[in-house]
């Protein structure tokens, strides 16, 4: 009897914990507007890219950088949803809502347009708007950069092609103690002329963001090509180097 009475207790008192484990759970989903939202949270979430919690955060705590929308002091220089960008290339398939353009490095870009923003096939031009991957929703279709105000002679932009290594070196001069990964992101005017600099300099990409850098430089990720994939601007927008 006197060891069936000190166990029980023992018993409840793990059972306690249980639910105390249990409890908690519930009221963090509840901050969440309850169970079924902190799912669909969740999913949308990893959907946008947005890196996972512990990571570095999306712009804003996670908002996209939408329609020019001021970012700075937002966050960090993290692949997040949708960010300021764009592109040069030749356009082709004009359609009422948009064109594809085909970048200096045979990268395929879809533009999304309003319908008071045209192109003509076969022109080059310059994209500046939201990026999203290789799809574009344009703000501006304009005549592409001619050359562009660097501080060195750029290389010239390394294509992709499957199965073979990322090229690795460095132009110019990179940022002291820039760290991947840091930095604010950017949109409106500042990551326009950041991107329009970067892409006279290395036309070939895409350009799907823009971050601003603690010493006042712009860090300008291109995505489509093996190099460069970091092009490095100054507050004047010049481009100092890529790497």
């Amino acid at each position: 009897m006197l060891n069936h009475r000190i166990v029980k207790p023992l018993a409840i008192g793990a059972v306690v914990v249980v639910l105390a484990g249990g409890a908690f759970g519930i009221v963090e989903a509840s901050t969440g507007g309850g169970s079924a939202g902190a799912s669909t949270g969740t999913a949308q979430t990893a959907k946008a890219g947005v890196p996972p919690k512990g990571s570095f955060p999306a712009q804003g705590g996670g908002a996209p950088a939408q329609g020019g929308a001021a970012a700075k002091g937002g966050g960090s220089n993290a692949r997040s949803a949708p960010a300021a960008g764009g592109t040069v290339g030749t356009v082709s398939d004009v359609t009422s809502t948009g064109f594809t353009v085909t970048t200096p490095a045979g990268q395929k870009v879809t533009v999304k347009t309003s319908s008071t923003t045209s192109a003509t096939a076969g022109k080059s031009v310059l994209v500046l708007g939201t990026s999203d991957g290789t799809t574009i929703t344009a703000t501006q279709v304009l005549a592409p950069p001619t050359g562009g105000p660097t501080t060195y002679t750029p290389s010239k932009v390394a294509t992709f092609q499957r199965g073979t290594p990322t090229t690795s070196k460095q132009d110019g001069k990179v940022p002291a103690n820039y760290t991947e990964g840091s930095g604010t992101i950017v949109s409106g005017t500042d990551a326009n002329q950041a991107t329009t600099a970067a892409l006279a300099a290395y036309p070939g990409g895409v350009v799907d963001r823009v971050v601003e850098l603690s010493n006042g430089e712009y860090e300008v990720h291109d995505i489509g090509v093996s190099w460069p994939h970091h092009i490095f601007v100054s507050s004047s927008f010049q481009v100092v180097g890529a790497d």
